[in-house]
């Protein structure tokens, strides 16, 4: 799994014509699933997402949590992480989960987020063309990939 965590003021995605979801502060997750993903992707994701010390505390240190500042989660699925540009100029998905694998554990991590950590979650809509905006905060952006980080 590769995510994209940004440390948003403020956070929207949108579907035409009327499907629209918005945060406050908090995190907009872009969320890329590989076959390979199951519960010990989910849940280290969720883990660490939900514990990452990058919300400043009274002294400007980036030493709280999204769940210390009560922040939400905005995820959006995002098939393009794995995208393979080593050959050509146009990218290959050929590594990226299978649809009804990837919206199954992409939905499971958003659950783990809401029910296991007690986080507010707004999600886009699976395999649709989302318009996203956001208000990064830091700017603070960070890329998780559970097929490296996990190993250390």
């Amino acid at each position: 799994m590769r995510v994209v965590v940004q440390k948003v003021t403020s956070a929207s995605v949108s579907v035409e014509p009327d499907y629209r979801k918005d945060i406050g502060g908090g995190l907009l997750l872009l969320v890329g699933v590989s076959d390979a993903d199951g519960d010990a992707e989910v849940e280290w994701v969720a883990h660490k997402v939900a514990n990452l010390r990058i919300f400043e505390d009274e002294a400007g240190k980036m030493n709280r949590s999204v769940m210390e500042v009560k922040g939400s989660i905005l995820s959006v699925s995002q098939f393009t992480l794995f995208a393979d540009v080593r050959k050509g100029n146009r990218p290959s998905f050929v590594r990226a989960g299978e649809p009804h694998h990837a919206e199954k554990i992409w939905k499971q991590l958003d659950s783990v987020f809401s029910s296991e950590y007690g986080l507010p979650v707004q999600e886009g809509e699976f395999g649709m063309h989302m318009k996203v905006q956001l208000l990064n905060d830091g700017p603070v952006t960070i890329l998780l990939d559970t097929a490296s980080d996990m190993r250390h």
